[in-house]
């Protein structure tokens, strides 16, 4: 066998923390983790937040679509007692951590893997669409600068790639920050890409599992192309050990540490 995949952590430690949270990101960290996964959307007074869906609802307390909220309404609310409730009856009750239970600023992640103690990548997903278009990849770039991750010098690498659905997303970072790498994700191969190319500009390939599952020859394709192969999302141990099979250079996954484990036994052996 060739390689072991890197294992990044979709939305932290997913499984084990509520998705997105800083805890989530430490407990990936913690589990040695190669690489964290995080979506970022942009608030209405232009700060980027670690949150996947457009509206709310499904992992806060509150309710609303978050790019009409500021960085403060949304620290008004709860994003962590839908995956681990703790009791509110108990007047003695200790109050839940603010790590697992405070929105979480991009800023604020890239400070955690920048004092990690070790080298962490972290693949960052621009979420479109958006009522702010490019104004995302913008606020990215700058927040990226003050790291100095957005610009990396000749023979560096940047910790950090992009990834997104839109190819418009990926081309606006290849004309402001041309030195980031680029996955572009996909639910689908496009017809003009199924020999494994990618469009101009986009280092890896960033296909769901059901592609790799029903087409795993898309893997070697993309690699005559140059090209990695970034698989989502990944948690089955069955599903692990074919994306080992296969080649597949990083296992993105709610479940890091499980995923490692199953790695490890496959190279034992």
């Amino acid at each position: 066998m060739g390689k072991r995949p890197s294992v990044v952590a979709h939305r932290g430690s997913s499984e084990s923390s509520p998705e997105h949270t800083l805890a989530a990101y430490r407990r990936a960290i913690e589990v040695g983790a190669d690489g964290l996964e995080c979506d970022v959307r942009l608030t209405a007074d232009g700060h980027l937040v670690c949150v996947h869906d457009r509206r709310i609802e499904r992992t806060s307390n509150g309710r609303g679509v978050l790019s009409t909220m500021s960085l403060q309404e949304l620290e008004a609310f709860d994003w962590g007692s839908w995956k681990n409730p703790w009791s509110d009856l108990d007047e003695d009750a200790e109050l839940p951590d603010p790590d697992m239970s405070t929105v979480l600023t991009l800023d604020k992640l890239l400070a955690t893997v920048r004092d990690a103690g070790r080298p962490v990548e972290l693949a960052i997903e621009t979420k479109h669409p958006t009522r702010y278009a490019g104004l995302v990849e913008r606020r990215l770039i700058e927040t990226l600068a003050r790291y100095g991750w957005s610009q990396p010098k000749l023979g560096t690498e940047s910790p950090v790639r992009v990834m997104s659905f839109s190819w418009l997303s990926l081309r606006r970072m290849r004309t402001m920050a041309p030195g980031l790498r680029t996955v572009l994700l996909m639910d689908r191969v496009p017809l003009r890409f199924r020999d494994g190319s990618l469009p101009t500009g986009v280092s890896y390939a960033g296909p769901s599992l059901e592609i790799v599952t029903a087409h795993p020859e898309y893997v070697d394709r993309a690699h005559k192309h140059g090209h990695q192969v970034h698989v989502w999302t990944v948690n089955a141990d069955a599903d692990v050990r074919h994306c080992r099979e296969i080649g597949v250079d990083a296992i993105i996954s709610d479940r890091p540490e499980a995923v490692m484990r199953i790695l490890g036994e496959e190279v034992s052996r």
